[in-house]
């Protein structure tokens, strides 16, 4: 039997269709199609919640005309073929006000992803997810992933990859460069961690 790999599992259209669905009939049900290929994403726990709502008050604080938009279904890879949902999108507060559930990805400042516990968060948040955001040119991508107790900030998108990666242990201090300007202090991520 051969196997095709150079085509996706299905139209993004069709893909579409099966993850409306598939998220009225299962709850807590959310399907990604990156790379052609589906995926489910873990339903949030408790910490991971809490991660988000902390870096969303910092993000208010620094700048309260951007909101960090938790789970919104964007667009993303070169082609806008792919559909993904990150923990959250720093943009405008009206940035998607009248949009389906797939977002273009034009006005997102930084793209967030916290590690779930699931089999293939390594995959999926350390190389296919910088990839599609690079390719879209997201400018930031955030990335705490809790297994590891680390901060990853990709930056410098080039079409195909982020340029700049800078990583380092919760407690340090890490900046999201321009045009997120804010300097993170991730000592508190120690309290989030099993």
């Amino acid at each position: 039997m051969t196997v095709m790999t150079d085509r996706p599992h299905m139209l993004t259209e069709d893909f579409e269709a099966v993850a409306r669905i598939a998220a009225r009939e299962v709850e807590g049900l959310r399907l990604e199609f990156i790379d052609g290929v589906i995926r489910s994403k873990a339903v949030p726990d408790g910490d991971h919640g809490r991660i988000i709502v902390w870096l969303s008050r910092i993000c208010m604080q620094h700048h309260p005309g951007l909101w960090l938009h938790a789970g919104q279904g964007v667009k993303v890879e070169q082609y806008r073929e792919g559909r993904a949902i990150p923990d959250g999108v720093l943009a405008h507060e009206d940035a998607f006000v009248g949009q389906g559930d797939w977002v273009d990805p034009a006005p997102i400042l930084m793209a967030v992803e916290v590690t779930s516990w699931d089999s293939d968060t390594v995959r999926r948040d350390h190389v296919e997810k910088p990839r599609a955001y690079a390719e879209t040119g997201i400018p930031v991508y955030l990335l705490i992933d809790r297994a590891k107790c680390e901060v990853s900030v990709y930056s410098q998108p080039n079409g195909q990859r982020y340029e700049s990666i800078h990583i380092v242990p919760y407690g340090t201090d890490i900046a999201l460069p321009d045009p997120v300007g804010i300097t993170l202090q991730t000592e508190v991520l120690k309290d989030w961690v099993r």
